[in-house]
């Protein structure tokens, strides 16, 4: 299993707003999710930066689900107004970071 991760923006002034949307995130989000193939999905906020973590064995197929996925647009679409999202124009997902190192 592969790992990645990604780093977004919240808007300021909407940090508050970010957490309990993501406290009270809609149990169809996390079935599309997990039937991407994402696991250990992980979100951490430093100041209005957010750093994404996650897992899954087959990266292009979790990405294509989610672009075809009603369920992740509709979640996207409420969220942009208070992210600052970058994405990649080849594969319409936030831009990966590369690993620079790994323990094990």
């Amino acid at each position: 299993m592969a790992s990645y991760a990604w780093v977004l923006g919240v808007r300021p002034g909407y940090e508050d707003e970010y957490k309990k949307r993501h406290d009270e995130i809609w149990p169809e989000m996390l079935g599309t999710l997990r039937t991407a193939g994402i696991r250990n999905y992980n979100i951490f906020r430093h100041g209005l930066t957010l750093f994404g973590y996650f897992e899954t064995d087959d990266l292009d197929a979790a990405i294509a689900h989610l672009k075809d996925c009603p369920i992740n647009a509709k979640w996207g679409e409420m969220m942009g107004p208070i992210m600052k999202i970058d994405v990649d124009p080849s594969t319409s997902f936030p831009y990966l970071l590369p690993l620079q190192f790994h323990m094990d």
